[in-house]
């Protein structure tokens, strides 16, 4: 697992059950985003890991954004862990 911080908010990334999982959490709010394993697929934002899809996206920049929305932030404060930096490439 690896795991950033920054204003607040916690980051951290690992893959588990066929998926590369970033998961976001500030103030008891939750935001995760999710890829296949193999880094092609398209981006699902949820809730929360095990959450439902809310919504799906090529891009890294557009997931994380709508991420933010969910925890109430502005996008560019989210901390990526290195090993996450790749994703939604």
């Amino acid at each position: 697992m690896s795991t950033a911080e920054s204003d607040g908010i916690s980051a951290s990334y690992e893959e588990r059950n066929g998926e590369r999982l970033l998961e976001f959490e500030r103030d008891g709010s939750t935001a995760a985003i999710a890829q296949n394993i193999e880094g092609y697929a398209m981006l699902k934002v949820r809730d929360r890991a095990e959450g439902d899809e809310l919504e799906r996206y090529y891009g890294f920049d557009m997931a994380l954004d709508h991420a933010a929305e969910l925890l109430g932030v502005d996008p560019t404060v989210l901390p990526i862990p290195e090993a996450a930096a790749d994703m939604g490439m």
